[in-house]
């Protein structure tokens, strides 16, 4: 009885393999891809980083604008910038816009990321380009999402562009390639009173 279904199961996954292998060799388009990571959940800013480290494995150069982070120094920017001429990497906000109270302000070094993430885009040199939290400044319309979107619509054809942050407006969410959506199950800073700590959340 149990050789059986061991041969069995040897069965199903040799059909399960040649149906996957099927799957793949079908898929033959490669081409720079419109990546959001959104949600309420934590995790979207550590997923792009992490596909900016896979990048860097690969040998390409990846470019990370950051809108809101700046006013704090992360572990993150410790390590990228070990990295030398791979990884260029620019924190350039000043903090939630609770903390900076100025709008205008906000809206100017908005500009200026945006300016920032526009030039590596615009640079096929850069394989990998990352616009954290870009998503919170299109939600407080510091920035108009038209022009986002033209930007993404011209971008070399191999170039990956990687947007983080909650609430990514559907016009995005539409324009995109892969959208993932992280959800909010738990966390210790709501549940538990847990305050942010290093190497977990920057």
């Amino acid at each position: 009885m149990a050789d059986r279904t061991e041969a069995e199961h040897a069965e199903k996954m040799r059909k399960r393999q040649a149906a996957q292998e099927r799957i793949v060799a079908a898929k033959t388009i490669e081409k720079g891809l419109v990546i959001v990571h959104t949600g309420a959940g934590k995790g979207k800013t550590t997923a792009a980083l992490g596909m900016a480290v896979r990048a860097v494995g690969h040998g390409m150069k990846v470019g990370i604008v950051q809108f809101v982070k700046g006013a704090m120094t992360t572990g993150e920017k410790a390590v990228f910038d070990r990295l030398g001429d791979l990884v260029e990497f620019k924190p350039m906000g000043e903090g939630f816009t609770w903390d900076t109270q100025d709008r205008a302000r906000d809206i100017a070094v908005t500009r200026t990321a945006w300016e920032e993430v526009k030039r590596m885009v615009d640079d096929s040199s850069y394989g990998m380009v990352i616009a954290d939290e870009l998503n919170i400044v299109l939600r407080y319309d510091y920035l108009p999402l038209d022009e986002v979107l033209t930007a993404l619509a011209a971008k070399p054809e191999m170039t990956h562009v990687v947007i983080t942050g909650r609430n990514a407006p559907a016009g995005l969410i539409e324009a995109a390639d892969l959208v993932t959506e992280m959800t909010l199950v738990k966390h210790p800073f709501r549940e538990q009173g847990v305050k942010a700590q290093a190497g977990v959340e920057f």
